[in-house]
């Protein structure tokens, strides 16, 4: 990965704060680079601060049940991890993992109150992030408990197609396991490996290693229409 550096293209941080903020933040913000399958935060570690990411993607999730995962969302450049790690909070209650390569930009929760308390904009922004994310998580719960799994897998799928967007050969831009997809919907990678052959006979779905390419959106998207 080449060298990289927070900008107000690409920043969440820089792009909301007062402009006369950013050579403080240059100073007093840490860039750490995280390769592919790292930790950026393990649930129930102390907080220490929050982060931006600004290159790379990454998967928020639980633990759930024995060894398992249940991924909430993820995050892509200009996104915000650990917001829910602030405030009340002593420990984060999530876990990040960064899905490829990636940069992100480290605030330390002193500086952080001090930003919040001088940048009406940025407070405003992140309370903005804070309400969606809140608003995802419940919408995930929500889709456990109502969505059958063929159609919570054929939504995972168009979501991350949305979230990640296509190459030039149509495949979804960054490579997930199966994995990665059956923790994204709720279920099991024996029910994915099933369901994504049955994808593959119809060609509905294509794949290439661990890359994913939606061939039909419209016969996908009927696995998540009401049964009638």
């Amino acid at each position: 990965m080449k060298d990289a550096c927070c900008t107000l293209d690409n920043c969440f941080l820089c792009r909301h704060c007062i402009p006369d903020w950013k050579e403080l933040i240059g100073v007093r913000k840490k860039t750490e680079y995280i390769k592919k399958g790292k930790s950026i935060i393990t649930e129930g570690q102390a907080v220490q601060g929050i982060y931006f990411m600004y290159e790379g993607s990454a998967k928020v999730f639980k633990n759930w049940g024995d060894q398992k995962e249940l991924i909430l969302r993820f995050v892509r450049p200009g996104d915000v991890l650990g917001l829910r790690g602030f405030g009340g909070d002593t420990v984060y209650p999530i876990s990040a993992t960064a899905t490829e390569d990636s940069r992100v930009c480290f605030i330390d929760n002193t500086f952080l109150e001090t930003i919040l308390l001088t940048n009406p904009s940025f407070t405003y922004q992140l309370m903005k992030v804070y309400a969606a994310e809140l608003q995802n998580a419940e919408k995930k719960m929500s889709e456990l408990v109502h969505r059958d799994v063929r159609g919570r897998i054929a939504l995972a799928l168009l979501e991350v197609e949305l979230i990640f967007g296509t190459n030039v050969e149509g495949y979804v831009s960054v490579s997930l396991t199966r994995q990665d997809i059956a923790s994204f919907a709720g279920t099991t990678y024996e029910t994915i490996f099933k369901f994504f052959n049955e994808l593959l006979d119809q060609k509905i779905l294509a794949t290439s290693g661990k890359s994913i390419k939606i061939i039909d959106r419209s016969r996908l998207g009927n696995f998540i229409l009401p049964k009638t």
